[in-house]
This record gives structure tokens, sequence and C-alpha cells, in this order.
């Protein structure tokens, strides 16, 4: 899947952390011994949001935001902590609690979405203060970032790399983590889901709210999930919408989303080719070449942005990818390609790769307090998309796979997409070097024994497969309800008239839909806001 997005301290390297730590520390349990105290985190919990107008440009003047500080390491919660930006549209209706919206990613930062989309979610104000978040290592909640190191590992999985003697890639690969851990500080040893899904719990309390209502998406349906594994007790009501796998591998999620994402690339292109503006021509299969040859000269040779940064063929990949989650993006990727490919204007599509986000000045993040918008590092979304995805899976490519089997992996990712099956692969590859990931999710996220929660899946989704929807619902035992959207495009809220009715009743009112039941497509697609990101 795919995504979004002072003071600093200096920029340090992460303390190495242990894979036994970072697995218990994924379980949500202490790395004490079995007996000893659980650590305290009542100051935690006594925490009240302190709501005030939003900095920044073009923040809407009903927008508030807050912070909520949250242990960097819940197992020791001395250690030191990190700040998580909050935003919110308070109740217009008579206040029943908060409603929590995750937009998805991982990387996907919840400030500006809700700041540039807030009007899709307006009829749940009816009942609650609308509330979302930056994740940790994301947004303005002390994101990560990798520097040069990441697009140097990136590059290194193109058509350059000799696959007979590819010793050059590992040597790469283990730079980037160490180049991710520098810039990034001590919040990347403790990003992940389990400890965003705490983060989550605290906020909760923070609000004064004593269940979680929830809405996800894409992503936002994982941690979704996994508080619910974590707090059963404290779970509300819960929307999960385009849901995402909690058992396929990282190597099986990037060759499902390659086809999937090379399935709504090819109905671009049959869109784009009947339009005389159309920067491809009209000419569907040549249209579909030039995209590949404009990806590979890219990679060859990047270009310069505004920000000063460089703008390669993988970078465009990402813009893509996010554009094609929502059609009525479609227009505005056709004048971003067009500029790109006429005068070499990177801007729109930079707009659609950095989720919105603004490219950072300097390099060094750290824990602290809330950054500047203006301060999130241009590679954000990517970096925190690979940090959560590799610690959110215990598995790892090892230099045997590498070494052994790169050409028949890279040939399986480029027969999934030609487009999109190198920056798949890179995503998987990026893990190589770093510590082992959380079994949680696999090992306890299933049999929850909360209140109920409905799932939707879409049928022509293609980030996040109906499928895994079934599975999960499945896997989660009798809590889940799955709702049937026969339409197209990522996620259903702010595409379907129905599902939105729907999810809208359930968060506002408790009614749920019989399990199974299904909502038929709509004649026109919907709008682009939770669509956005993975």
């Amino acid at each position: 899947m795919v995504v979004k997005p002072s003071a600093r301290p200096a920029v340090r390297r992460c303390a190495g952390t242990g894979a036994l730590a970072l697995a218990l520390l994924g379980a949500g349990l202490p790395v004490a011994a079995a007996g000893q105290p659980q650590p305290d985190l009542t100051r935690f919990y006594r925490q009240k949001a302190a709501w005030a107008a939003c900095k920044g440009p073009d923040m809407p003047k009903d927008l508030q935001c807050a912070k909520v500080t949250v242990p960097l390491d819940y197992a020791h919660p001395r250690a030191g902590t990190l700040d998580v930006a909050l935003a919110r549209y308070r109740a217009t209706g008579k206040k029943q609690g908060s409603v929590l919206l995750n937009f998805g990613g991982p990387g996907g930062a919840g400030v500006p979405e809700l700041a540039s989309y807030g009007k899709e979610f307006m009829d749940l104000t009816n009942g609650y203060d609308v509330v979302t978040f930056d994740p940790r290592g994301v947004g303005r909640s002390s994101p990560v970032s990798c520097g040069e190191g990441g697009d140097e590992a990136a590059q290194a999985t193109g058509d350059d790399i000799d696959l007979a003697h590819p010793q050059a890639l590992l040597g790469q690969l283990r730079k980037a983590a160490e180049e991710c851990a520098r810039h990034s500080g001590p919040v990347l040893a403790h990003i992940g889901t389990v400890n965003a899904s705490r983060d989550l719990d605290v906020i909760r309390q923070a609000l004064g709210d004593k269940k979680l209502n929830y809405l996800g998406f894409s992503y936002g349906t994982r941690l979704g999930a996994v508080y619910a594994a974590q707090f059963p007790h404290k779970v509300g009501r819960l929307a999960l919408d385009g849901v995402d796998t909690l058992t396929e591998p990282l190597s099986e999620q990037g060759v499902a989303g390659a086809e999937g994402q090379q399935t709504a690339l090819d109905d671009f292109l049959d869109w784009c080719t009947a339009d005389v503006a159309c920067p491809f021509g009209q000419d569907r299969r040549a249209a579909g070449d030039q995209v590949v040859r404009l990806v590979h000269s890219l990679d060859a040779n990047p270009v310069a942005t505004d920000f000063g940064s460089s703008f390669s063929g993988q970078d465009l990949v990402g813009a893509i990818g996010q554009a094609l989650y929502s059609r009525q993006l479609w227009p505005s990727l056709e004048r971003a390609l067009a500029s790109l490919i006429g005068d070499g204007d990177t801007r729109g599509v930079l707009a659609f790769a950095t989720g919105g986000a603004a490219p950072a000045s300097a390099a060094g993040r750290g824990n602290g307090t809330l950054v500047d918008p203006q301060d999130v590092p241009a590679d954000n979304l990517q970096a925190a998309l690979m940090a959560i995805d590799c610690a959110d899976d215990p598995d790892r490519p090892d230099t045997a796979q590498i070494t052994k089997d790169l050409k028949n992996l890279r040939a399986t990712y480029e027969q999934a997409s030609p487009v999109f099956g190198r920056y798949r692969l890179t995503q998987l590859l990026m893990c190589y070097g770093r510590p082992k990931g959380t079994d949680f999710i696999r090992d306890r996220a299933k049999n929850v024994d909360s209140a109920k929660m409905l799932l939707v899946g879409t049928r022509g989704d293609p980030a996040t497969p109906y499928r895994w929807t079934v599975e999960t619902a499945a896997r989660l035992g009798s809590s889940a309800v799955v709702l049937d959207n026969e339409g197209d495009g990522h996620t259903g809220y702010t595409s379907s008239k129905c599902v939105h009715r729907k999810v809208d009743d359930f968060l506002l009112y408790g009614s749920l839909p019989p399990s199974g039941s299904s909502c038929p497509a709509d004649a026109e697609e919907g709008s682009d806001s939770a669509n956005a990101t993975g």
C-alpha cells in the first residue's frame, strides 16, 4: 500500500534495540521479566487535550489543533517522550464523544487530510467531535526520514544492478537502514502499529472518552484491528473501510498491490487517451509503453525540484499510485503529467508523491515538540511507510534470498506490473538490515472479544482486495460485520452514498447492517479524501 503527510534536537543515531526486545514491545508487553511490576503510565493517562487554533498556511479557521504526549518506549516510559499531533472539528449537534479518523498509509498524516477534506465528515459532527492525528513518526509527530540513503537504495534495485552479483545491492540496503536511523532519531526504533495503537488509547483518554469510536481507512483498518486486539473492552464503534490483511507477508502484499495498481493505471490510460489533452497521445497501446519509458528515464536521470531535491522515476510511480486511488483525481494527474513531460515541472506530481507535505529545510528529526508543517521531510511519507510496514512484519528478506533469488523475485514483481513492480519490490527489500518486526499482528490480532465492528470491502478496490475484508472478518471472529460495496476505487465511504450512510448510521446511532449485506455501485465515483492514502 501507498500513502501521505518546533525545536528539533540534534541528529543522533538510534540506540540499538535487540530483536527480542522489539518483539516484546510489539506484543504490547514490557521487557521486564514476568512477575515484575508493569510500567507506570499514569501521567500519560491523566492528560487532557488543550485545543487551540491550528497554525500553518491554509488551515481552516474552525479546525482546532492539540497534542498528546506519549512514551517513546512503553516498556520504559521514563526513557523519553514524543508528542502526537491532533486536529478536530467540534461537534455541532448533541455531543456523544469523539470519533477518531485514520486516513491510511502507513505514513499518511491525518492533520493535513482533515484540514483539506473535512467537509466529507461533517455529518459525523452531528454527534461527535471529529478528531484525527499524525501517528508517531508521521507528519508533525516526530517525522522519520531516510535522507538521500533511501533514494540510493531505491535506485540500486533498478535495471543497472548486476543480478548475477547483487552484493552491491546488499551494501546499499545496509547503508539505507543506517541512514534512516541517523536521520530519524530515536522514534524509529519504536515506530509501528502496535505502539501507534497504544498511542491511540492514550488519545482516547485525553479526549475524555471511555471507549474508542473510530473510522479507519486502508492501513487505518490494520490500526483499528490491532487496537481491538490490544484493548477489546475499550472498543466503542469501530468502522474499518478498505480492509487490510493481518496475515499476508509483505512479499505477498507487494505482488497483490502491484497487480491492483496496474489495473487502475490501465483504467486511467483508457480514460486519458480518449482525451485530446492526454500527454501520452491517443494511442492506448503506445501510452502504456510511454509510461514505462518515462519512469526508466527519470530513474536514469532524475530531475531537480523547486525544493532542491531530485525527482526520480520511483518518485513518479509513488505519485501515480496515490492519484489512482480515486477517479476524481485523474484530471489533476493528467495535468500534472503533462506539466512534467512538457515543461519538466515537478510541482504537480510532487504534490501527489509527498501527500501534500512540505519538504524540509533540514534533516534531523527526533522526539520532542510538534514540528512546524514546513519542517516535515519530503520523504516522510515513504520513509514512514517503509518503517511501519517493516516494524509490523516479522519476515525479512535474508542474504540468501537476495543473492540467490533476486532475479526471480524481480521478475515476479515486474510480471505483476511493469510500472509498479519495482516500486513494490523496493518496499520489500528496504526491510533488509532493519530489526525484526513484531509477531503480534499475525499471532494475536484474532478472535477479538469486543463490541461489534463494521468492515467495508469494495469489490473493485485496487489497493486492498475484497478478499482481505472477508479473511480479516473471519480472523477477527464474531465481532466483525461485513458490508459488501459493489463499486470501484479504494475504500467506499467517500465514493458510495450507500456506504457513507451505513457507516454514519453505525457510528452515530449504533445501527449495524446485517453481515453480508451489500451496497450497489454508484453511478459516479465520489470524492478524493480518504482515498488519498493506502
